[in-house]
């Protein structure tokens, strides 16, 4: 059985950096596209940022573009999301999840998901 499991969380004050980690074991990482998402209190999961299968510098909202990045480590089966320049509105809990199909910006396309890691970003 696949599980996906977030780790890297915890709380910075505005400007700092955090790097999370998503892992998966039980499935064949390299054919997942992987995802994050964040989810705030009071407000609906948003789409942060995915990794394709293939590769390459990955997708991002809007409102991460430009200070988050992505780096993917398909023999260690892990996806790790570099968090900079990290501002309050960031904080959230971070979801990793992993998709076979469908819109990588969809949750609704992603089929296995972690518990969460905190991130918590004081002013």
């Amino acid at each position: 059985q696949v599980q996906v499991v977030e780790s890297g969380g915890g709380l910075v004050k505005a400007g700092a950096s955090l790097r999370l980690s998503c892992g998966t074991s039980g499935g064949t990482f390299g054919a997942y596209t992987v995802g994050w998402f964040r989810q705030a209190p009071g407000k609906e999961r948003e789409f942060v940022a995915a990794s394709r299968w293939s590769g390459g510098d990955g997708f991002f909202g809007n409102s991460v573009r430009g200070r988050f990045r992505l780096s993917r480590d398909n023999s260690k089966s892990t996806l790790y999301l570099q968090m900079n320049w990290l501002k309050p509105e960031d904080t959230a809990a971070y979801y990793c999840a992993i998709s076979t199909s469908g819109s990588l910006f969809r949750e609704s396309s992603y089929t296995h998901w972690g518990q969460g890691t905190q991130v918590t970003v004081s002013s």
